[in-house]
Order: C-alpha cells, then sequence, then structure tokens
C-alpha cells in the first residue's frame, strides 16, 4: 500500500544518518531489525573530526549536548547539534538525528530519530522510526509488543500488512504531532503532516494531513 512506504513517509532520507539503510527497503519496519548493525558499520566511518567514540560503540557527534546524567548504550550515534538532557535512557541501537531533542526520563530502545525530532518529556520510544521534525508530547509512548505476544500486523482499510515482527512500536511520518499522553499502539503508522489529539489511544493507520482526534474519527486538515 503506497500510502505505507518509506518514500511517502519520508520525503527527505537526507535528513537522516540511515539514507543507506532506507533506501534498501520498502516499508519502514524493515529496517528495524537492521538497526543496531547498521549504526555499527556507520559508526567506523564517521568523521573522528566530527564524531567521538565513547565507550563501546557509541559515537557523539561534537557538537551534541549530553547531560552527565543521561546514560547511552551502545551501538548508538548521536548526531550533531543534538541535545541528550538529564535522566535520559538510551538503551541501545539508537540512531539520533541532528538537532533532535532526547529529554528528560526519556528511554529510547531500537530506533530511527530523524533530524529535528523531538521527544523532549517523559517519553518511551521502542522499535520506531521518527520522520524529520516529528514530535512527542510530554507522557506520549510507543507501545511496541502486542498484550497476546503474537507477530504484529499492519491494519489499513482493505489492508494488512503482516510484518512478522514481535515488536514493532510505531512509524511516524515528517512533521508528525503526537497530543500528551498518547499512546500509539503496535503497528501504528501515522502520515507526513498529522496530527494525533492528547490522550489519543491510536491503532492502525492514520493518513498524512490528517487529524486524529478519536477511536475511528479522523479528518482532513484544512
Amino acid at each position: 500500500m503506497e500510502q505505507l512506504t518509506i518514500k511517502e513517509l519520508y520525503h527527505d532520507l537526507s535528513k537522516t544518518l540511515a539514507k543507506e539503510l532506507l533506501e534498501e527497503k520498502t516499508y519502514p519496519w524493515e529496517a528495524l531489525p537492521c538497526i543496531g548493525e547498521y549504526i555499527l558499520k556507520l559508526g567506523e566511518t564517521l568523521d573522528e573530526a566530527e564524531y567521538e567514540k565513547k565507550g563501546d560503540n557509541v559515537w557523539i557527534a561534537k557538537t551534541a549536548k549530553v547531560a552527565p546524567t543521561a546514560y547511552i548504550n551502545g551501538p548508538a550515534i548521536i548526531g550533531k547539534e543534538a541535545e541528550v538532557r538529564h535522566c535520559a535512557f538510551i538503551r541501545g541501537n539508537a540512531l539520533v538525528g541532528e538537532c533532535a531533542v532526547v529529554g528528560n526520563s526519556t528511554e529510547l530502545k531500537n530506533v530511527i530519530l530523524f533530524d529535528k525530532v523531538q521527544v523532549p518529556h517523559y517519553n518511551y520510544v521502542g522499535d520506531s522510526i521518527l520522520g524529520y521534525k516529528s514530535h512527542m508530547g510530554a507522557g506520549s509512548i510507543t507501545s511496541n509488543v502486542k498484550s497476546d505476544k503474537k507477530l504484529v500486523v499492519v491494519k489499513a482499510a482493505n489492508t494488512h500488512i503482516e510484518t512478522g515482527l514481535k515488536k514493532f512500536g510505531a512509524m511516524l511520518g515528517d512533521e508528525v504531532e503526537v497530543g500528551c499522553g498518547s499512546v500509539l499502539n503496535p503497528g501504528t503508522v501515522v502520515g507526513s503532516n498529522s496530527n494525533i489529539y492528547p490522550l489519543s489511544s491510536v491503532r492502525g493507520v492514520v493518513p498524512s494531513d490528517s487529524i486524529y482526534k478519536k477511536g475511528n474519527e479522523i479528518v482532513e486538515k484544512q
């Protein structure tokens, strides 16, 4: 389904260091099992004048700001001008883009954050890809495992796609706004330039240029 492809969700792959990885795939979730290995290969090619390797397989741009209380486990890359704030918890397999913000008490695991992504307050983002300039409001999370522990299926109108993945959070397109306190359930895909109302429980596919209000109430942006 065209609206679920990398081409439709992410309009400019130059806005992420994961460009080469994503160019090889059709759907973004196909990249999830490859993130860790990709970071290990990419990290060794980064310019030592711009990035410093710290600990085991952690590369941090010299222009990035990382709070002394933040914890970063490798493999991970923190991009130029990014900010990792107080008590952020980066568990590994995390590629944080340029000028991105990883906020206080935010937890990341197996993720790609495009440039200028903001997950600034009490967020959990696991097994997910967040497009350029996307933003998750305070306390909003990606739920990445189904309660019945079955494999995740992406469900759009008249289309079900078997992903073969047990862990799959959310795919957010470019410039998506997720309201505070929202839960993005496993297999959620939100098209570019869409908004999610606060305190929402989101499932399935939200088309681009839409507003998700509640339940199945999705309206086109005017």
